[in-house]
């Protein structure tokens, strides 16, 4: 990927769910929800505060994290999907097994 996002936006890589059957139903793709996990593939730089210092962001590329249901901005590069928020729109990062 040659995408760098600029300030504190970062680039994510939905993760998608593993497909699960409740009662012998198998739900289809077009009914299923988006994950709201991802991995973070890019950041940028940091926030810009007022007074011209930048904040650097809390993740980091190689993250995995949590987001919420409509966060984010739809971006296809190189035929593969991703999404690009803020990182004010992070929920939380998944700690490593």
């Amino acid at each position: 990927m040659k995408v760098r996002p600029l300030h504190d936006r970062i680039i994510v890589k939905r993760i998608d769910e593993e497909e699960q059957q409740v009662g012998g139903i198998i739900i289809p793709d077009t009914a299923k929800e988006k994950p709201q996990q991802g991995e973070v593939k890019a950041v940028g730089n940091g926030k810009v505060k007022d007074d011209g210092k930048v904040v650097p962001l809390d993740v980091k590329a190689g993250d995995t994290i949590l987001f919420g249901k409509y966060s984010g901005q739809e971006i296809k590069i190189d035929g593969e999907e991703y999404l690009i928020m803020r990182e004010d729109e992070v929920l939380g990062v998944l700690a490593a097994k």
